[in-house]
């Protein structure tokens, strides 16, 4: 076993047996080095290894300190219904909150722009401009920009998956590639399986489109039931599969390769086309950055959407679609809606990717995401009711939180937006408006003394929420 590994397991031992308490800071790394016989660098390595798994926290100055204990997460999920046009008056009356105006924006899910490399973009946009004024303000080639779908290629090429240039389509984001799929795929009244909890942009896209959802409940931790899937399969004449197998927005459940080799093998059976959400997927606190779908199919069935919005440039708009045998259809659909995309922000970001290395920021976001995400959860096992639960992803950009008996969370929405905080409420993830007591967080704002007095301030509209809802009774 390596060293840093054999630390870290001792100290996870003492951690699991009390010896070292929730809220205690453990020994510095200097004692550690010492007592174990080790270097500071392997000390440190442990230390991080066991902030990875949540065990631990870092104080900036005071050290590192066992992360105070959270109720074993064990999420309550609707039972599945019956396949639907979706119902959930909330999704059409959603609230838009002005970026601009004075609140701690805990309800987007994107990273800040302190996490991104923001000066290298703008650096990159100002080269396009003066070098390639004449491209960058033209008409953009219908599929995208060609040096940027062969990086984007390469990218999984990386990742062991099949994907040739001709496939990539330049899209406004990953919405418009979702859109654009179903559109290619389906008609009004088809049935598409979806996730819930869902993405509400991805509900509200179902929706426009009038098509059927059958809702697929899942654990956020242990994902898809084959077996339940299967059944939804064999019973439903399911027509598209909308999945996000990589830190799935609200839950950030993360399905392991045998279960989407599973999914994969089930819906090829079944006649079902995998249509592959996958914009979360750079986002591994790890940095083991986890298979798309399209690692273990040729094209022949499954449909896959990402973007550079959630780790290099949101307001870019930069997405794209790998289309398989649909190709041709995608492009034709692609060029009918829009022609083709803003040609400067596609030339920006291919500018970026060959002058930078880009696991270089990735990482560099991963690391912030991972802390933020620590001291949330340590916040609200702090200050927030001991019944509340939070889901404990590996990767993305949320956190999804079940409030105590009594929670109201939409209730919770006005009450936090009237004291400067905004929160995502759970009905927002539904087709039905399920989801009541349940409420999304990001975390990808970088920690600073404004998120964790928002965090405590929140904490107590939860605590006066829950008792007022449960006096009501």
């Amino acid at each position: 076993m390596l060293r840093y590994m054999a630390l870290a397991e001792s100290l996870r031992t003492q951690i699991e047996r009390g010896w070292l308490r929730p809220g205690e800071r453990i020994p510095s790394i200097r004692e550690l080095a010492t007592n174990h016989g080790v270097s500071t660098a392997t000390a440190v390595q442990a230390c991080h290894q066991l902030e990875k798994e949540g065990l631990i926290l870092a104080r900036q100055r005071m050290g590192f300190f066992v992360c105070s204990s959270t109720p074993s997460v064990t999420f309550k999920t609707p039972s599945a219904r019956e396949p639907a046009f979706i119902s959930n008056p909330a999704l059409r009356e959603m609230r838009f909150i002005d970026a601009s105006a004075d609140v701690l924006p805990l309800h987007y899910a994107r990273p800040a722009a302190a996490l991104l490399p923001d000066a290298a973009i703008a650096a990159a946009l100002s080269r396009c401009l003066r070098r390639q004024r004449s491209s960058a303000l033209d008409y953009s080639p219908p599929q995208g920009h060609g040096p940027l779908r062969r990086q984007i290629v390469q990218r999984y090429v990386n990742l062991g998956a099949q994907v040739e240039a001709e496939e990539i389509i330049v899209t406004a984001g990953a919405m418009e590639a979702i859109s654009l799929a179903l559109r290619a795929t389906t008609s009004p009244g088809d049935l598409v399986l979806v996730e819930s909890p869902a993405y509400q942009g991805i509900l509200q896209t179902l929706a426009a489109l009038n098509l059927r959802v059958v809702d697929f409940p899942q654990d956020p931790v242990d994902g898809i039931h084959m077996a339940r899937l299967e059944a939804i399969l064999a019973e439903e004449p399911v027509r598209v599969a909308l999945v996000v197998p990589n830190f799935s927005n609200p839950s950030g459940r993360l399905l392991d390769d045998a279960t989407k080799r599973q999914l994969l093998s089930a819906c090829e059976r079944h006649g079902t086309i995998i249509l592959e959400d996958d914009v979360y997927g750079e986002l591994a606190w790890d940095d083991s950055r986890p298979s798309p779908l399209r690692r273990w199919d040729s094209g022949s069935n499954v449909i896959t959407c990402s973007s550079f919005s959630k780790f290099l440039a949101p307001g870019l708009r930069v997405g794209w679609i790998v289309g398989g045998r649909w190709t041709e259809e995608l492009s034709r659909a692609k060029y009918f809606s829009t022609i083709g995309n803003t040609a400067l922000p596609q030339l920006a970001i291919s500018d970026y990717l060959g002058r930078h290395d880009l696991e270089r920021g990735l990482r560099r976001l991963r690391r912030g995401l991972a802390e933020t995400s620590l001291r949330m959860r340590d916040a609200i096992s702090r200050y927030w009711p001991r019944e509340t639960l939070t889901s404990q992803p590996r990767g993305g950009l949320s956190l999804w939180i079940q409030l105590p008996a009594g929670g109201d969370a939409q209730q919770l929405f006005y009450t936090s937006l009237d004291n400067g905080i905004g929160i995502a409420p759970g009905p927002l993830f539904s087709s039905t408006g399920s989801y009541g007591d349940h409420l999304r967080l990001t975390c990808g704002l970088p920690w600073d003394e404004r998120l964790a007095q928002g965090m405590i301030s929140l904490g107590k509209l939860v605590h006066e929420n829950v008792a007022n809802n449960r006096t009501s009774i």
